[in-house]
């Protein structure tokens, strides 16, 4: 991850270890405007305060809070502040290509719509955000960009629907459950899953969650966090179960471990040392 911190711009950018996902850029520029320029991604932008407004095919958009964003591959652009105070942004760089996230047949509709009003679309792409920026938590982040890139494949071809939103398959649901239960320790890739059960992501996710009432990520991390009790009350070190178990490091165990027990590991195995 890269930051960068200027009196009183700064930006902080990474490459996520998700598929589809080319870069993440955070940024809040008061004075800096874009000029004409092309990005070989998608660039889908939301703005947190103040607004921009840019130039896109002759015609001239808005970002106003609330507003989602969406710019083709290779159509020039550019960028500005609409408000004195400038702009809080953040931006997702989606590769395009036939398998990412949004394919090239979707260019000549975002060039015509750019900018997006949905509530949904925006909060799902708010917690897409959250998981690119928590290390070890890349199958959330894949789950979550499936379920954003079919929605806006769902406003780019209004009335058509989206070939990957079919009804829940109970089938495919308990394959990925098999899946995930065999893979506890090592995890599984989204993508890679999605080629083991031959079903789109987006599928997979909706049929898993509506199947068990919780999210794939989800399930996987309650079946380390369980484990992790065992180990924890047989005197193991936090440390050690967490790297035994799969987990990012030490306080990738301990935010999920106290979302799912409701304490840190530590108090947790320092209660069961007590009795």
């Amino acid at each position: 991850m890269v930051e960068r911190e200027t009196d009183p711009d700064r930006i902080t950018a990474w490459r996520p270890e998700v598929k589809g996902v080319a870069e993440v850029f955070h940024a809040h520029f008061t004075h800096h405007s874009y000029p004409m320029h092309v990005h070989d991604t998608w660039t889908l932008l939301i703005v947190d305060e103040g607004a921009i407004r840019y130039d896109l095919e002759r015609h001239e958009h808005g970002t106003p809070l609330g507003t989602v964003s969406l710019l083709p591959p290779g159509v020039p652009h550019n960028g500005s502040a609409a408000t004195p105070d400038g702009f809080r942004k953040r931006v997702l760089y989606l590769e395009a290509s036939d398998d990412g996230p949004l394919d090239t047949s979707l260019i000549g509709a975002a060039a015509d719509s750019p900018d997006l009003v949905d509530p949904l679309l925006r909060h799902r792409i708010g917690q897409l955000h959250t998981a690119l920026g928590r290390p070890g938590d890349e199958l959330e982040a894949a789950a979550r960009l499936a379920l954003v890139g079919e929605r806006l494949r769902e406003r780019l071809r209004p009335g058509v629907g989206d070939p990957v939103r079919a009804v829940p398959d109970r089938r495919v649901a308990d394959r990925l459950r098999q899946l995930l239960d065999a893979r506890v320790v090592d995890g599984v890739g989204l993508e890679e899953a999605s080629g083991v059960i031959d079903a789109h992501p987006a599928h997979l996710v909706r049929s898993f969650s509506a199947a068990y009432g919780i999210a794939p990520h989800q399930y996987l991390m309650a079946r380390r966090v369980d484990r992790a009790r065992r180990l924890l009350l047989a005197g193991r070190p936090v440390g050690e179960v967490a790297a035994d178990l799969g987990f990012y490091d030490q306080s990738h165990l301990t935010r999920h471990f106290k979302r799912v027990v409701g304490i840190p590991p530590g108090r947790y195995a320092h209660a069961s040392a007590r009795r």
